[in-house]
């Protein structure tokens, strides 16, 4: 939606009205030790924290490992609307899945684009910065299946720990918090949310703080953003520590391997500036690597599945299910012609007055990523037993940009050209947006290695909508996204359905019927960047998980993970927040310490 002309002068603005884009780099540069106490390897959502945390202690020593590079390198990234032009990237993994049996019918090769961030503060500095937690039934139920000490109410002190609410009227909610590392503002750019809030409630659904008591109904999105910027991990958590002479961080770094010796993790081999380098690790190494890589790096390891290593001659280490229990989020597109133009707009984007705002508040259409509101239900598809929503409505206060949009990389999601070139004439700058998100798949994938080589990408198989139900359940959500069209507000805005359908895609199917909706899903739902669960947490007998309840690698000693990949099962909303969940608690787990005590009293006056 931006232009890269407009980006870099926003960007510029930035440091001249913040002050905040000062060089601390120059402790990026310092000389590595030949040993650690802690080598963490990942600088993401729960990496970035577990450094912060572990080097409160000044009697150790830490290493922060990442891949990519300084956040400071990309004057774009604190930019909320820029998000897009993030992807596909030099900070962008820019993965992409293998080809879909069930799903991605309008994609290149039916594959799909997984995008993850590559630079200090990993996928929390490309993200569109939603915090949602998830339900509190998600992590009630993960204990149900035998992980001790995760439910709502033992996680629920370490989102408290993370916050420091900025929204007036949460501010002295029992259920939030201030003081923590991760400010928390509501999102508000256009009047839409308004005629969101409008709707929904002619409907019957009730305004809710979505990290609240109860998640069910219609809600203000809640975003880490500050005086108009990202506020992701790096900046968070690493930035205000980064000068502590017990805490290094390698960039540029790629961990090739975690070493083990007699069932001990003992540190890591890693490229830097084309050398090997070894580390070695006093206490433990901490995989902090994320859905994708944590797994990759494990197996290549020789901790994971025994048959598939083998066949690729890795020396197994620990036969653990790695890679398996991929869950993630799809969601879909359902666009609205409106009769003005309310939603940000390329053309707004060029406005000067709306640069000018930007530059002299950090307000406007430039401090949102385009979502506004959002709404969790339940469905009817054989589910009435469940306590969390099985699907979300994200409300996108912004066009789908047309030619422009279609034509920067990172936007595309692997579209075929026909597709994008349809899209591209039926796009107009009177438009909103609604996705609804699949949010407990019943299809569950995998990520396995391709080969031994590190530089290999792994082979990501989501297995998207291999399951019916993950269809009905999207078809549901249509459905009530359709209700919110005919609503008195939207009906007011001229609200009429972009239709998806064109000649030789879904154009056989009867209009509006489910064999309709199934088809257009089938094609275009897409990823919403939420994977997780491919290192699993479990009891020490459950075969299907990878780490036990203190978030230790089963049969390894002196390696514990933490990260998106360890969850039992894919959280209810935007995983963003739950990941730095993980990383306080795995901290505390590290540590032997109870950080959080006075929340846990702050919380004894909830119903729990």
């Amino acid at each position: 939606m931006l232009s890269k002309v407009i980006v870099l002068c926003l960007g510029l603005i930035l440091a001249a009205l913040f002050g905040q884009r000062i060089d601390t780099d120059i402790f990026l540069h310092v000389k590595l030790n030949s040993s650690y106490d802690y080598i963490i390897v990942g600088a993401g959502s729960a990496g970035s924290v577990i450094a912060n945390r572990l080097s409160e202690d000044n009697n150790v020593t830490v290493l922060l490992v990442e891949a990519g590079v300084s956040e400071l390198e990309h004057d774009h990234i604190p930019i909320p609307l820029a998000a897009p032009l993030l992807q596909q990237t030099d900070i962008d993994w820019s993965f992409y899945t293998a080809p879909q049996h069930t799903a991605f019918k309008a994609m290149k090769e039916k594959k799909g684009y997984w995008p993850r961030g590559r630079v200090l503060g990993g996928s929390s500095s490309i993200n569109y910065m939603i915090y949602v937690r998830g339900s509190r039934h998600d992590f009630d139920q993960w204990e149900k299946e035998g992980v001790v000490g995760w439910n709502y109410e033992e996680v629920l002190p370490y989102f408290l720990k993370i916050e420091d609410m900025k929204i007036a009227d949460l501010v002295n909610s029992a259920y939030h918090s201030t003081g923590g590392y991760l400010p928390l503002t509501k999102t508000k750019a256009t009047s839409l949310p308004n005629i969101y809030q409008r709707a929904v409630e002619e409907l019957g659904y009730k305004t809710v703080d979505v990290n609240g008591e109860d998640m069910i109904g219609y809600s203000h999105i809640q975003s880490n953003v500050l005086r108009g910027q990202r506020w992701g991990t790096a900046t968070a958590y690493l930035r205000p520590v980064i000068g502590r002479s017990n805490l290094h961080i390698s960039t540029q770094s790629l961990v090739t391997k975690i070493l083990i010796e007699n069932k001990t993790a003992i540190g890591i081999e890693m490229i830097k500036n084309g050398r090997k380098m070894i580390f070695s690790a006093n206490k433990e190494v901490v995989l902090s690597a994320g859905a994708v890589n944590s797994p990759h790096l494990l197996m290549l390891s020789g901790i994971g599945p025994k048959e598939h290593l083998e066949k690729l001659k890795i020396d197994v280490h620990a036969d653990l299910p790695v890679g398996e229990n991929l869950e993630d989020h799809m969601f879909f597109f359902m666009k609205y012609m409106t009769a003005d133009e309310l939603s940000v707009s390329i053309k707004s984007t060029k406005s000067w007055l709306n640069i000018l705002k930007y530059y002299l508040t950090g307000e406007g259409i430039f401090s949102f990523a385009g979502n506004e509101a959002l709404l969790f239900d339940k469905s009817t598809q054989d589910n009435h037993s469940l306590l969390y929503p099985d699907y979300q409505l994200q409300f996108y206060s912004g066009t789908s940009a047309g030619k422009n949009l279609s034509a920067d990389k990172g936007l595309t999601f692997n579209f075929n050209d026909s597709v994008l070139e349809i899209a591209a004439r039926r796009s107009d700058d009177n438009e909103i947006l609604i996705f609804p998100m699949l949010l407990h798949p019943k299809s569950i994938g995998s990520i396995k290695l391709k080969s031994k080589d590190p530089f290999d990408y792994p082979l990501i198989n989501p297995n998207y909508l291999s399951q019916q139900e993950d269809v009905n359940i999207l078809i549901e959500a249509v459905r009530k996204v359709q209700r919110i069209a005919q609503t008195k507000p939207f009906q007011e805005i001229g609200a009429t359905l972009n239709r998806l359908d064109y000649e030789g895609v879904c154009d056989k199917e009867e209009f509006d019927s489910d064999a309709y909706w199934e088809c257009l899903i089938r094609h275009y739902a897409v990823t919403a960047y939420h994977p997780t669960c491919t290192c699993r947490i479990g009891s020490t007998n459950d075969q299907t998980s990878v780490v036990d309840t203190k978030l230790r690698v089963k049969g390894i000693r002196n390696l514990r993970i933490a990260d998106a990949s360890v969850m039992r099962h894919v959280t209810s909303g935007n995983t963003n927040a739950p990941t730095i969940m993980i990383g306080e608690k795995a901290s505390d787990l590290i540590r032997g310490k109870d950080t959080v005590i006075k929340f846990r009293k702050q919380i004894k006056q909830l119903r729990l």
